[in-house]
């Protein structure tokens, strides 16, 4: 055997348990603290005012609209979560859309979702052995679960199914400014081995130059950090609002954990020690 087979083969292995260990937890627990279409990334607050939900529906309206979509297109969502961007995607532009997602919990819940409507297909598979040919794709919180050595196969994987006029809209948490203070290497030991085992954040610049290399060109890159600050804090007071039903769901442990998680990460993000940004992509 060529010793190069068994990383490329681990390169190319889904990460589900990694995935259903955060995201199976329980769809109960989740709901606690998510808006009602159970986004959970970063909302856009266009106003002092805007609810969760109506933020939700901004930032994927805002998601969307950078895909340059039209209607018969096939849109690809890796990391399609409880269904929101998908569901929206095909009401609002006409496109078809296959959403992957690696979480049973969540591909159960969107195949309800769909509900026998026409253009609407989720799989409880990952990019990796995902091989058919889309026109778009949207990626909202998921390329911070990959490692950085799978960054060459997912763009190379990507370019091959766009055709020549392909965008790729990806949205990920990314790191911010440099940081080494305890605070924050405590922060993020505790977030990769509590809450998203075997997360791997990136620089911005990783994932710029990971695409360019994937002969991917960036034509528009957009910070919304403040954006999750706010999403955090709601995310936050909603838990802290359901304590009594969280620990009925999920345990004392489990509700403080998270509350710990959300708070905290809504701090670094103020401080700008963790971003998240949108990369506009084109294929070149």
């Amino acid at each position: 055997m060529d010793p190069m087979d068994e990383p490329q083969s681990a390169v190319l292995s889904p990460a589900f348990e990694e995935v259903q260990a955060h995201y199976d937890l329980s769809d109960d627990f989740f709901a606690l603290f998510l808006d009602q279409s159970r986004t959970y990334s970063c909302a856009k607050f266009d106003t002092p005012e805007t609810s969760l939900e109506q933020a939700q529906v901004a930032k994927i309206d805002f998601s969307l609209g950078k895909c340059e979509l039209k209607a018969g297109q096939v849109l690809l969502d890796i990391g399609c979560g409880w269904g929101a961007t998908a569901l929206r995607a095909r009401e609002r532009y006409g496109v078809k859309v296959i959403g992957l997602t690696l979480s049973k919990n969540q591909h159960a819940y969107c195949q309800k979702l769909a509900g026998g409507r026409d253009g609407l297909e989720f799989r409880l598979e990952g990019w990796e052995t995902f091989n058919q040919k889309v026109d778009r794709i949207v990626s909202i919180g998921a390329f911070e679960h990959f490692r950085r050595e799978k960054y060459p196969a997912f763009f190379a994987r990507c370019h091959e199914m766009l055709p020549e006029d392909g965008v790729m809209l990806l949205h990920t948490i990314t790191r911010g400014k440099p940081s080494k203070t305890m605070a924050f290497m405590r922060f993020a030991h505790f977030m990769t081995v509590k809450i998203f085992p075997g997360g791997d954040v990136p620089t911005p610049e990783a994932v710029v130059e990971a695409s360019r290399n994937g002969n991917f060109e960036l034509v528009h890159l957009e910070s919304l950090r403040p954006h999750y600050a706010k999403t955090l804090d709601c995310w936050a007071a909603n838990l802290s609002g359901n304590e009594k039903k969280a620990v009925e769901i999920a345990g004392e442990q489990t509700f403080r954990t998270y509350m710990k998680y959300l708070t905290s990460c809504a701090n670094f993000f103020r401080s700008g020690e963790v971003n998240v940004y949108q990369f506009k992509l084109r294929k070149v």
